[in-house]
């Protein structure tokens, strides 16, 4: 049992707002809205990150295109409304929002902790090039018991040793969240370009159970 479910999944982004936020629902005279947030990789390209905000937290007309934003918060997961697409939809839930400007620091700009389940065996691949990579599927609970399910990868030496884990096991994982874009060939025929989200691992680890 986690002790603190509110510790098992944190966030902080720090990023510039790429679009203007969309109501996306209302929950007891709360409005929540979404956007996309740019944050930027050490490669000098851009991870593109969805955001859920309430309306208490920051007021939508404030959320201005281009405005650098540190976001504090939760990497959540949500069943799709469309009944033609069962995915889950991702996006960093915020619990804290600050307005910053264009000098202040914004080093170390995407993190992210997660102390959750192994829900499917890890997948251990090697690409044409020879690159080894493993696919984890991450059950992390959160409060009124229910629980996110995130997509990790993990790379290298980190990839290798997941072929160890087993369904139920606890571990830890730290890296960042990125955004990638991928084509789905449809029934039609025609292409649909998408973005996934996932979560890039640096560090993981196992968390033992102690026997009482």
């Amino acid at each position: 049992m986690l002790a603190n479910v509110a510790d098992n999944n944190t966030v902080t982004l720090i990023g510039k707002v790429n679009d203007s936020p969309i109501f996306s629902h209302e929950v007891f005279g709360e409005g929540f809205y979404t956007f996309n947030l740019s944050v930027l990789r050490l490669s000098d390209t851009f991870d593109n990150i969805p955001i859920l905000i309430s309306d208490r937290l920051l007021d939508p007309s404030k959320i201005e295109l281009g405005i650098q934003l540190k976001i504090e918060g939760q990497f959540r997961s949500y069943n799709s409304k469309d009944s033609s697409d069962h995915k889950l939809l991702l996006s960093v839930f915020a619990r804290e929002v600050e307005i910053l400007g264009e000098t202040e620091d914004n080093r170390n700009p995407n993190q992210i902790e997660l102390n959750g389940f192994i829900c499917k065996k890890p997948v251990f691949r090697t690409t044409p090039s020879g690159r080894e990579i493993s696919d984890i599927l991450l059950a992390v609970n959160r409060s009124y018991n229910k629980s996110d399910y995130l997509p990790c990868i993990s790379w290298g030496r980190n990839a290798r040793y997941t072929q160890s884990l087993k369904v139920g096991d606890n571990i830890k994982v730290w890296g960042r969240i990125q955004s990638r874009t991928y084509q789905k060939h449809l029934e039609n025929g025609e292409i649909s370009t998408k973005i996934a989200y996932e979560i890039s691992v640096s560090k993981l680890a196992l968390i033992e159970i102690e026997n009482t």
